[in-house]
């Protein structure tokens, strides 16, 4: 059991975020173990097209956890703002301390040779940076970035989900349905492991970082220097990969118009107008005027969440598109 061990400062610090490279080192693990995360399945298949003749052995061997063995850290580092962009994650990889660096990828090899791909990082760490943060970089941009739009708005939504929980009935709601490996107890946070491992969050809080490839598992961060947190399956992952729905689509651009249709269909999980126009590669002006048409129609429905405005569909919409 890991026990976090929250004071009333740790309640108010904790708060969510977003990472890129959360995602993207737990896709490794769908991809050599798909069988254990057959969720995943319709992703493996187009991402294994898309990484054809693609090296990614280093990052696969620092990062793939079905081996039951520990991921390091620096190669995913607990973001410092709630929604990372993936270049500055990247400088931050490739800024990792040496020492640092020779500490986890030894706890990585523990007992184990050191693969000749992974000696880089030890022997000549500024050369083995480089070349990890290139094959992130290549690996992101074929089996990550194409589906990111999409998975960002699953996290995002499971996040304007919990915040609601926060505000309806406080820090412990948030906890409640996060794993069923997590129960909060008396101040505690225990999530099950096969090791004991007690954590005092001495006033820093704890990250909380849905991971939609972190299905079905949950991870957490212990270590110095670290952040504490802790990696959870958002809700509705399983709709990332869905078939289509069942609407007749030409039959709906008559009815609505093909860029009315387009968003509608978007709309599979909360999304800002910003974030609608660069998947459609509309203008954000041009999209914000059809997300009015599509509210007035009652189709579609906005919620503030901080500073941005979410759009989500409604019942009517829902049931419009799936031709119910």
């Amino acid at each position: 059991m890991i026990r976090f061990r929250f004071g009333h400062e740790d309640l108010v610090r904790t708060r969510f975020a977003i990472s890129p490279l959360f995602d993207l080192v737990w896709s490794t693990d769908a991809l050599r173990d798909p069988a254990r995360r057959s969720l995943h399945l319709p992703w493996v298949r187009a991402a294994r097209e898309r990484l054809r003749g693609f090296d990614y052995t280093l990052l696969d061997l620092l990062g793939t956890s079905s081996d039951a063995g520990y991921v390091p850290d620096f190669i995913s580092p607990p973001p410092t703002t709630p929604l990372a962009e993936f270049d500055d994650e990247l400088a931050r990889v490739r800024a990792t301390p040496h020492e640092q660096v020779a500490r986890e990828v030894g706890w990585r090899f523990e007992g184990k040779p050191i693969p000749d791909v992974v000696r880089p990082l030890l022997d000549d760490p500024d050369h083995g940076l480089d070349e990890l943060t290139r094959v992130i970089a290549g690996y992101f941009e074929r089996a990550i970035a194409p589906w990111w739009p999409a998975i960002r708005a699953a996290l995002e939504a499971d996040i304007v989900h919990r915040a609601r929980r926060l505000t309806a009935g406080g820090a412990i709601e948030v906890f409640e349905d996060l794993h069923p490996q997590v129960q909060w107890r008396d101040g505690v946070l225990e999530v099950q492991r096969p090791y004991d491992e007690d954590v005092d969050l001495r006033g820093r809080g704890l990250l909380l970082v849905p991971a939609a490839f972190a299905w079905p598992q949950i991870f957490a961060l212990l270590d110095e220097p670290w952040q504490p947190s802790l990696i959870y399956t958002p809700r509705g992952v399983g709709a990332l990969w869905a078939p289509e729905e069942n609407a007749d689509h030409d039959a709906l651009e008559a009815l609505l118009g093909r860029r009315r249709a387009e968003i509608l269909a978007t709309l599979a999980a909360p999304a800002a107008t910003t974030d609608l126009a660069q998947r459609l590669a509309a203008s954000a002006a041009g999209v914000n005027e059809h997300l009015g048409v599509l509210r007035r129609a009652g189709l579609v429905r906005a919620a503030r969440d901080g500073r941005r405005v979410l759009y989500e569909r409604t019942a009517m919409g829902e049931a419009l598109l799936r031709g119910g």
